[in-house]
């Protein structure tokens, strides 16, 4: 195995072949943005990468955040924004990405463990029928669905408020 001694040969190593980041002990910043401008995958290599670097991958492909262990919020509303179904490798997003998530597309209620009951009623006002992918719908949420449309506004709106 050949060593890298200085950032210089790091950064040659990844520009000619982006896994050499595997065999880099605490790259720098640069040697790892390098790596994951080459190919976002390479972050799955990278032992507590900053959040640029994070976001540097995810620029290049959402589905990095599958090999980012601790995403921040930040990161987690990239990723959302770019594709909601990756809620589905976030763990215990917050309240903000859920209902970032649950706002472009209301079936991906799904793929949360434990919905807040803001995101719920987002989902189901959005679509009566995500109900079916909400494991334990709360009593509101239950309650909104046997309202009609002016009724679930109008509940809605009152129960968004701080």
């Amino acid at each position: 195995m050949k060593k890298y001694n200085t950032e210089e040969e790091q950064l040659k190593a990844v520009k000619n072949d982006e896994l050499a980041i595997k065999y880099i002990k605490n790259p720098s910043e640069n040697v790892q943005l390098a790596a994951v401008n080459k190919h976002w995958c390479t972050i799955q290599h990278i032992e507590n990468p900053s959040e640029k670097v994070q976001l540097a991958a995810i620029n290049n492909s959402e589905l990095a955040i599958k090999y980012i262990e601790n995403p921040s919020e930040k990161v987690q509303l990239v990723v959302i924004n770019k594709n909601a179904h990756m809620i589905y490798y976030i763990k215990n997003p917050s309240e903000k990405v859920q209902l970032a998530a649950v706002k472009k597309n209301e079936y991906v209620i799904k793929y949360i463990e434990n919905p807040s009951e803001k995101a719920q009623l987002v989902s189901v006002i959005e679509n009566k029928y995500a109900i079916q992918f909400i494991k334990n719908p709360s009593e509101k949420v239950r309650l909104i669905l046997k309202m009609n449309k002016l009724e679930q506004l109008i509940m809605f709106n009152i129960t968004m408020k701080p």
